[in-house]
């Protein structure tokens, strides 16, 4: 593993004791153990994820602003940029609402199946912190899409 995976699993507390046999750091986060079988205990367990996915999300973001400002001021043809908080502040508050879903849909899924079925909760975290990741990540794609038809733009 290398050194800046470590510093980062330790700076989000990811290399902890492991939950569930032994796996620890980031296994453990995005594999965890299912939570107890009922409302109380699924939304806790998705809370206590809560922070990490935050700072997974807005790391993202962070990066995805910066990459993105680069790539919209690199000539030719640089676009002139003014930035305001509040979108990234909405879409925060709207990852944290739509984050809700999925407790709520892990208790909809075990009360509808009556429990016939394996928990849920782990996969749809992963879904749910992979798409939320790429939509973070989605204005830089189209930066460099922008970027990428600006320099053919000039041979064509």
């Amino acid at each position: 593993m290398s050194d800046e995976l470590e510093v980062f699993e330790r700076h989000l507390g990811l290399e902890e004791g492991p939950e569930d046999g032994g796996r620890g750091g980031l296994t453990d986060f995005l594999y965890p153990s299912p939570a107890p079988r009922n409302p109380w205990g699924i939304l806790k367990w998705w809370e206590s994820r809560r922070l990490k996915y935050n700072l997974f999300v807005g790391a993202s973001g962070f990066a995805s602003l910066g990459i993105f400002s680069v790539l919209m001021s690199l000539p030719p043809s640089p676009h002139n940029q003014v930035w305001s908080w509040a979108p990234i502040i909405a879409f925060g508050a709207l990852a944290n609402i739509c984050y809700f879903l999925g407790p709520l849909a892990e208790t909809a899924i075990e009360k509808l199946s009556r429990g016939k079925i394996l928990p849920t909760g782990p996969a749809l975290f992963r879904m749910g912190l992979t798409f939320s990741v790429g939509l973070t990540l989605l204005p830089t794609l189209l930066a460099g899409m922008d970027w990428a038809l600006r320099i053919l733009r000039l041979f064509f």
